[in-house]
């Protein structure tokens, strides 16, 4: 079960270079099968023909009938049979940035259709706990009646009310996060199932707009959630972090303004942070509007944009140890935070790392801490330090991933996995009896829970491996969900994978009416034929010193304003005169990047170059249209 999270002090931040990273050690393939397969074993619902952990059955069938609505399926949080909204939208948001960022990855090792099929899971619930635009379940169940019981979810005699937020009872980080986790997995699913990924877009614009329109701390109108997930950090924070990933789904530039005017008098701008998790976002709003800043997308809101970024660099120096105010690390190496299920912040601090450090070298920018200058691959060597701990690399050579190495947790504290499946002994297990027969049993846990990230070791790497060691022995799902994009991007090594150039994607269609967008920023466009089908316009984005030489980063953007499919593109680019990202040469000229073969009519592909120069001279060469 999650525990409550702090807020930090604020404090400023600067910039720096990269070098290259190599890996080895553990099969992070392995671990990230895995660590998907553990989101099987927390499935609520009717489990489908596929399921992979056997030994779990239907479960929580009659969930949102006496309130009449459907609220089978979703997941249970940790080791108990509740489910709540909060931690399982961000669940579902971390899922869906893991893939997003690493999908190849993912592809690569065989894993990406079951990591799909972990997001659309939650998110098939999410659209049966929004039945109406200002209304969204937000918990199943109670924690105080569930916790009285030690029972499989299969046999649950617990009460399963059905809790929601409305206007006159609002909850804006529970319906930020879950329009951020329906926004993100729209993503997740454009290209393989674009009438879903609309569905999913028009919900998220929906929760965003409840959590704006009505504020409020979502537990002090569910407040049977407040002894369990309490939101401390109140929802400034999810509505930052709604609006982000709204912009990066949409590319609506209401949301980035709305970023840009809420920055400072939310905190986002403002907080310095040292933690990231399910209650508190700040950390990922900032990573992820730097991202767009380094993008080229802030346009006039670039000040406002430094200032995220700053904090985002903030919180990776502290990570590595280089910052004002440093995490603090076990002796062994690994970030600690508190007693209980300290990993979630381990995984979800390490995985910001990780994009962290594959944006900077993308974009070749640079990153100084209050020690000195870091090189980005020493962000990705520090997540790397994280999971290889975590797998088996620390003074107890345990590994906190069940299922993982030889020496795993074997009593962990989990109601499904401490009890003998109903499919080979079907005999109803009651409510105390569960307590008396299974929990206190000394011995391991008749059910593996394969994947699962327990809660880990305290302060001084100590672990006891007990089922009523909850703080150390519980999973929960929050823990695993970062972790997928990690093992993704260690398996994958250095397979030339852009984090953060390829930006050709179509977006869906909305079906609800969205607020009004802002104006572009102005571009200023290279010269072409007014008659060409082709436009081209650039802009540059940034600008910095470097040994007494000033460099420029252009962004360049090519659209397509013909009514049919633009395809053997070719450019001629001269005045040339440093590296380009976002196009393939080929002779003398440059065509499409190795991802795109085509650009379909009104969409748009971006590449990026920097040089000591003005604007590079790009014109059309040659195209069809078919």
């Amino acid at each position: 079960m999650g525990k409550l999270m702090r807020l930090i002090s604020m404090a400023p931040l600067f910039l720096l270079l990269c070098l290259p990273f190599a890996f080895g050690g553990h099969d992070y393939n392995q671990a990230l099968s895995k660590s998907i397969l553990f989101f099987e074993a927390q499935r609520s619902g009717y489990l489908p023909h596929n399921q992979r952990v056997t030994w779990r059955a239907n479960s929580g069938l009659n969930d949102g009938k006496a309130s009449g609505v459907d609220l089978v399926g979703g997941y249970y949080d940790a080791g108990d049979n509740v489910k709540f909204g909060l931690p399982m939208a961000f669940t579902v948001t971390m899922m869906s940035w893991s893939i997003i960022e690493y999908r190849k990855q993912m592809a690569a090792n065989g894993e990406l259709g079951h990591a799909m099929e972990a997001v659309k899971w939650g998110t098939d619930y999410f659209i049966k706990a929004h039945p109406q635009p200002y209304v969204l379940y937000g918990e199943v169940g109670d924690g105080n009646s569930d916790h009285y019981c030690w029972q499989r979810p299969e046999d649950m005699t617990t009460d399963r009310h059905a809790y929601k937020i409305d206007p006159s009872n609002p909850g804006s980080d529970l319906a930020g996060e879950t329009a951020a986790a329906m926004a993100a997995a729209s993503i997740v699913f454009r290209r393989s199932n674009p009438a879903y990924s609309r569905e999913l877009l028009r919900h998220a614009y929906q929760l965003f707009e409840f959590a704006d329109k009505y504020r409020g701390k979502y537990d002090s109108s569910i407040t049977v959630a407040q002894k369990y997930y309490r939101s401390i950090s109140g929802y400034n924070d999810e509505l930052l972090w709604a609006a982000a990933w709204l912009y990066q789904a949409s590319n609506n530039k209401y949301y980035l303004n709305y970023l840009a005017k809420n920055g400072d008098s939310m905190g986002g701008t403002g907080w310095a942070m040292t933690e990231f998790g399910w209650d508190v976002k700040y950390a990922g709003v900032q990573t992820l509007v730097a991202k767009f800043l380094m993008q080229g997308k802030a346009g006039h809101h670039t000040p406002v944009f430094e200032k995220y970024r700053q904090k985002a660099e903030y919180f990776m120096c502290s990570l590595i140890g280089k910052g004002s105010r440093n995490i603090q690390k076990t002796p062994g190496g690994l970030i600690y935070r508190q007693r209980w299920n300290n990993m979630q912040f381990v995984t979800s601090a390490s995985f910001l790392a990780t994009v962290y450090s594959d944006y900077l070298t993308s974009y070749r920018g640079s990153l100084k801490c209050a020690a000195g200058n870091v090189a980005p691959s020493e962000l990705l060597s520090f997540a790397k330090s994280q999971v290889d701990y975590l797998l088996g690399d620390n003074p107890r050579a345990t590994s906190y991933m069940v299922g993982y190495g030889n020496n795993y947790p074997r009593q962990v504290h989990h109601r499904g996995s401490s009890i003998v499946s109903i499919k080979v002994n079907p005999k109803f297990v009651a409510c105390r009896q569960g307590y008396a027969t299974w929990y206190t049993r000394k011995a391991s846990d008749p059910n593996v829970l394969t994947g699962a990230l327990v809660g880990g070791p305290d302060a001084y790497d100590n672990f006891a491996d007990e089922r009523d060691n909850y703080e150390q022995t519980e999973p929960a799902t929050y823990n695993n969900a970062p972790l997928l994009g990690i093992l993704a991007r260690l398996a994958g090594g250095h397979g030339g994978y852009n984090q953060l150039l390829p930006v050709v994607a179509p977006v869906p269609n909305p079906v609800i009416a969205k607020p009004k967008p802002a104006p572009k920023p102005k571009r200023n466009p290279t010269p072409a034929s007014s008659s060409s089908p082709i436009t081209i316009n650039q802009k540059m984005t940034t600008s910095w010193n470097y040994k007494g030489k000033t460099y420029y980063r252009y962004s360049t953007v090519v659209t397509n304003k013909s009514y049919k499919t633009l395809k053997a593109l070719k450019l001629s680019i001269s005045k040339l005169y440093g590296p380009i990202w976002g196009l393939t040469k080929s002779g003398n000229s440059y065509g499409f990047p190795e991802w795109l073969n085509s650009l379909p009519a009104g969409k748009s592909l971006e590449f990026v170059y920097i040089h000591a120069a003005s604007p590079a001279d790009v014109s059309v060469s040659s195209y069809n249209l078919a």
